[in-house]
């Protein structure tokens, strides 16, 4: 009996500064509604979308920062969307701004996807870990790209989990273009990776690679999906906000690396796939029969090396003096001259 998930991608279109919280969540109330009339039993929603994507702003007073973030999930804006999305019977994740304290009783700002069950129940909390940015001004740049300065990196990693009938992996925006997110969860035996993105098409530090962000967005999740056996499902909350131009291009990617769904608009949308997680033994158990073909003596620099560590240039070899003539050579070229 296969085992078929009815995955939704509820793409978003641009959320402006002054757009509620409560206004924004009616947005993904009509998504799920949507996505649950087609049959869809998970419904996966953008990186921070309850939210402008606020790390493009130099904020100096860390107040202005935490309205962004909730300080409960769910909270009173966002228990409507938990309360409608168990009554259909329709699990979901959602990307939102987390702000917590930890067992050291420090406050932490996280960069967070919920994912919760058909039933309510919340079956873990991601928190990014490939924070991109920086965490300095930059007023040379036309937006900021503030994610180090306003988010912690996540302190758990990259952990699968059990559920929707399958072993489940998350994933946030920047983790997508490193393929140790993929291999890590792929070694948990995910079958279904669920990655939100909020991605701006310029690329202030080398604006060369502008026009390539679609081809590197399906790129890296192709890949990622491919190697590793596994469904993996894309979804950016895209269009021009506060103008600034984001990536859509959300979409369902099999285990093959085939694109199987694919999102028209840069605004909300939903797409939808059957997705058979018996279909990952395919790859698994051949080409990528992790127990069979991974040389993991090998593989030493992958935990043990941050930065690059280039070879050594080689150093110029000496000049050997020339070995004395002969004599016997010597008295022989005497006689033929």
């Amino acid at each position: 009996m296969s085992r078929v998930v009815q995955v939704a991608a509820a793409q978003m279109g641009p959320v402006p500064r002054d757009q509620s919280r409560a206004e924004v969540v009616e947005r993904l109330l009509m998504l799920l509604r949507d996505a649950a009339a087609q049959g869809a039993e998970l419904v996966v929603f953008p990186e921070l979308a309850l939210t402008t994507f606020f790390p493009r702003w130099w904020f100096d007073d860390q107040r202005d920062v935490d309205e962004f973030f909730e300080t409960e999930m769910p909270g009173p804006d966002t228990k409507v969307l938990f309360d409608e999305a168990r009554e259909l019977g329709v699990g979901f994740a959602l990307g939102f701004a987390e702000l917590t304290v930890d067992t050291t009783g420090v406050t932490r700002h996280y960069n967070t996807t919920v994912l919760v069950e058909r039933d309510g129940r919340q079956v873990t909390r991601y928190r990014k870990v490939h924070l991109p940015g920086h965490a300095d001004h930059e007023p040379w740049r036309p937006f900021q790209h503030l994610e180090r300065r306003y988010f912690d990196g996540g302190p758990e990693g990259f952990v699968a989990h059990r559920a929707f009938d399958g072993i489940v992996g998350l994933a946030i925006c920047n983790d997508r273009r490193w393929p140790e997110t993929y291999r890590v969860l792929g070694l948990q035996g995910a079958e279904l990776i669920l990655i939100g993105y909020n991605t701006p098409i310029h690329y202030a530090p080398d604006p060369d690679q502008d026009r390539l962000a679609g081809f590197h967005n399906n790129l890296v999740m192709a890949s990622g999906a491919y190697q590793n056996g596994t469904w993996v499902v894309g979804v950016a909350k895209g269009g021009t906000e506060e103008g600034v131009e984001s990536l859509a291009e959300s979409q369902i990617i099999a285990p093959s690396g085939e694109v199987v769904a694919r999102c028209m608009s840069d605004g909300d949308e939903v797409i939808l796939a059957a997705c058979d997680l018996d279909a990952c033994d395919s790859y698994k158990r051949t080409v990528f029969d992790f127990e069979r073909y991974r040389m993991i003596e090998h593989y030493g620099p992958i935990t043990s090396q941050r930065g690059v560590v280039v070879p050594p240039v080689p150093s110029e070899p000496t000049q050997s003096p020339s070995p004395p003539p002969d004599e016997s050579d010597t008295r022989e070229q005497g006689r033929r001259s």
